[in-house]
């Protein structure tokens, strides 16, 4: 005997991913948090409809349905959550997408180990892998100047985090105008390259509540959390998301993430004057960084790469034209005209 059980969209995670081959005529139902329903609609009411998936039925709330089609139909993709910019890269180089509010402690155990400690012989800092393909951001000022760069990852086992270093990390691109640098890892046969996924500050409110994971003071993986301040922070013509997140040297070029894991910053400074004033470049400036880094990219053998845009020539100060030694003077017997 079936029965009937009531359920909200986000409750029905352990049905959504049911997806029988051969109901070739079933509906299609995907929901707002991204997840999909595939079955019969046995009965529908003005608020809901019901749901056979072969083993049960569900009831599900008509303002939890992104939309419905037939399994055979060509699947469109679904729009993006009220309230939230989804920008996908097309090329696939960085990630991006829709994920769901999560406690802190859960972001951490699923996104910490794409955070990596930066180590040069001047110093060390953080970062972050954006793909699967071991590609790394960071500050430039974590290493600027050097080229003998390793890298630290903390893997989860069992028994807690396992410390790996790997050398020879290669830099790719370096934009010092907005203090990033784009690093790649070299290839691991033993290992896959966790990643973040990069959101957005078009939904992002002052209040809202933000994390950054990142090695302050040499303290490796050590995560902290506070609020955004500010949207809005000028310094130099930059705009800066500000935050009361503890930040200290060494947090230098990792992630700051919002509570649903996605990196919308990348730490850069703090204010050494007050408490509690940390600063991040804000995530679309990195995501124009990535799209753009052939223009910034780096070659060792130029001083000056990536590509340097210098200032155009100043103009001369004001001043009277030096006099030709051909022109006649004033008081000389012939009245001096009016300057050509």
């Amino acid at each position: 005997m079936r029965c009937v059980v009531p359920v909200a969209a986000a409750a029905v995670v352990g049905l959504l991913t049911v997806a029988l081959p051969s109901m070739a005529g079933s509906d299609v139902i995907e929901l707002k948090d991204g997840h999909q329903l595939v079955g019969d609609v046995v009965a529908e009411k003005p608020g809901s409809f019901f749901v056979d998936l072969g083993f049960d039925i569900v009831r599900v709330p008509r303002d939890q349905v992104v939309s419905r089609r037939k399994a055979d139909e060509v699947a469109r993709p679904a729009p993006a959550p009220s309230g939230t910019s989804l920008d996908v890269d097309p090329t696939g180089f960085y990630k991006a997408t829709d994920l769901k509010p999560t406690p802190v402690k859960d972001l951490v155990r699923r996104f910490g180990e794409a955070v990596i400690s930066i180590e040069t012989p001047g110093g060390k800092g953080s970062g972050f892998i954006i793909n699967d393909e071991g590609y790394a951001v960071t500050n430039h000022h974590v290493i600027d100047g050097e080229t003998r760069i390793s890298a630290i990852f903390y893997e989860n086992t069992a028994s807690g985090l396992r410390r790996r270093r790997i050398e020879d990390v290669a830099i790719v691109a370096l934009n010092p105008f907005v203090d990033l640098a784009l690093l790649k890892l070299p290839p691991q046969k033993d290992m896959k390259h966790a990643h973040v996924y990069l959101g957005s500050i078009e939904d992002l409110n002052v209040g809202d509540g933000v994390f950054a994971v990142g090695n302050p003071l040499g303290l490796e993986r050590s995560v902290s959390q506070g609020i955004v301040s500010t949207r809005n922070r000028n310094f130099e013509g930059l705009v800066y998301l500000q935050t009361d997140t503890a930040i200290n040297p060494g947090n230098s070029g990792g992630p700051l993430f919002n509570l649903r894991g996605e990196v919308i910053g990348v730490v850069n400074m703090k204010s050494t004057q007050g408490e509690n004033l940390g600063f991040a470049i804000p995530i679309n400036y990195v995501k124009d960084f990535l799209r753009t880094r052939e223009a910034f990219a780096f070659d060792k053998d130029n001083p000056n790469t990536g590509h340097r845009y210098l200032d155009p020539p100043r103009r001369l100060k004001a001043e009277a034209p030096a006099a030709s030694a051909a022109a006649p003077k004033a008081g000389s017997g012939t009245p001096a005209g009016p300057a050509r």
